[in-house]
C-alpha cells in the first residue's frame, strides 16, 4: 500500500471536476427528474440532448443528458488552468500511448478527449460558454437547491493503479480506506484538486464504471427537503441510501438514482484541504463508522451497481476484500 507524497509540479494543471455526460433512454423522463424534481436549470435543450447547470455555476453546463438506446456514462470532464495546459495534457497522454483527439464539443472550447490506462473516458478543456449565475436569484431555487458539481466517484478494478496514475497528475490524497493486516491494500481513495475532500474518488469494484457524481448543496436542510419532495412526487423508490453523515469526508449525504439508474450524491459539509502538508486520513475497511459516522452500513446495490462507460469492458477487481453490507 504505497501512499505517495503529493506531486506539486504536475505535467499540466487540472483545476477541478467540471461535468459529466450521461446517455439516457427517455430525455423527457430525465428532464422531469433533473429539472422538475431536483431543480437543475436548463442551459440548452435540443431534440436529443439537455445541458444542465446548478444555481452557482457560471459554466454553461455540469451535466449533459443525451438520448440513447442504453444508459451509459460517456465522458468525465475536467477544467484545466489554461489553453497551454490542454496542449500539455495532449502531449503527456500521447507520450504514454493513450488516445488523443480533439472533437467538436458543443458549448466548449478546444477539448482534449483521452482516457486513463483503464480506458475511462476523460475530457480536458479550458474554456466553456458562460451562463448567468443564479446564486442570488433565490426565486429560481427549486428541489434540492443544488449549488454546483463537486466530485466524481468511479469503480476501479485496481485502486492502487488508479491512485498512482492520478497522483502523477497532481491529484492529492485526503482520505483512504485500506485492509488491515501485515500487507494492507488500498480499497478506496479520495483525491482533490480544488481544495476540499475530493474531485475524484475510486472505489474497489467491477470497473471501470461510474459510481456517482457528487453535487453540492448549501446545507443539510436542502438534502432533508429533497427527501420530502421525492417521497411525495413519485420518486420514493429513487432514494437509495441516506440521508446520513459519512465518516469519510464528514459530509452529510443522500444517494439517489435517476430514471436510468445513474447515481447522484447530494453532498455538503466536508472540509478544507488546501494546506500543502495535509496528512491523509486512514480508515480501516472494517470500521463501521467509515461509511457512515452513525454506523449504518450501505446497501448491497451501493457496492455492486454503477454506470458502464460506452464501449468499455468491465473487469473484476484484483482485491477481493469486502466491506460491511446492509442486509
Amino acid at each position: 500500500m504505497p501512499i505517495r507524497k503529493p506531486n506539486f509540479e504536475p505535467p499540466f494543471n487540472v483545476v477541478r471536476a467540471s461535468h459529466v455526460e450521461l446517455a439516457v433512454r427517455d430525455l423527457a423522463r430525465s428532464r422531469a427528474f433533473y429539472v422538475d424534481c431536483l431543480g437543475y436549470l436548463v442551459s440548452a435543450e435540443e431534440p436529443d440532448a439537455l445541458h444542465l447547470r446548478a444555481v452557482e455555476e457560471r459554466n454553461h453546463h455540469s451535466i449533459v443528458l443525451r438520448q440513447a438506446k442504453e444508459p451509459q456514462a460517456r465522458a468525465l470532464g475536467f477544467k484545466v488552468a489554461s489553453e497551454e495546459d490542454v496542449e500539455r495534457a495532449a502531449s503527456w497522454f500521447r507520450a504514454r500511448n493513450l488516445p488523443v483527439s480533439f472533437p467538436e464539443v458543443p458549448y466548449q472550447g478546444r477539448t482534449l478527449r483521452t482516457a486513463d490506462p483503464s480506458g475511462m473516458p476523460l475530457d480536458f478543456y479550458f474554456k466553456m460558454d458562460q451562463a448567468e449565475r443564479m446564486l442570488q436569484r433565490y426565486a429560481a431555487y427549486q428541489g434540492a437547491r443544488i449549488q454546483r458539481i463537486d466530485h466524481i466517484n468511479c469503480f476501479t478494478p485496481d485502486v492502487q493503479a488508479s491512485y498512482d496514475f492520478y497522483a502523477d497528475l497532481g491529484f492529492k490524497l485526503t482520505e483512504y480506506t485500506e485492509t488491515d493486516g501485515a500487507d494492507p491494500k488500498l480499497w478506496a481513495v479520495w483525491l482533490h484538486r480544488k481544495g476540499n475532500v475530493h474531485d475524484l474518488a475510486f472505489t474497489n469494484g467491477r470497473g471501470p464504471r461510474l459510481h456517482h457524481i457528487g453535487v453540492w448543496t448549501a446545507s443539510p436542510l436542502d438534502i432533508l427537503h429533497i427527501c420530502d419532495v421525492m417521497a411525495t412526487s413519485g420518486y420514493l423508490a429513487n432514494m437509495e441510501r441516506g440521508p446520513g453523515r459519512h465518516g469519510i469526508s464528514n459530509a452529510f449525504f443522500l444517494y439517489i438514482r435517476d430514471p436510468d439508474g445513474h447515481r447522484i450524491e447530494l453532498f455538503t459539509s466536508d472540509y478544507l484541504t488546501v494546506d500543502p502538508d495535509l496528512e491523509p486520513l486512514r480508515w480501516s475497511l472494517d470500521d463501521p463508522q467509515r461509511q457512515t459516522l452513525w454506523g449504518h452500513p450501505a446497501p448491497k446495490s451501493w457496492f455492486e451497481e454503477g454506470s458502464e462507460f460506452a464501449g468499455l469492458a468491465v473487469h473484476a477487481p484484483v482485491l477481493e476484500a469486502r466491506p460491511v453490507v446492509a442486509r
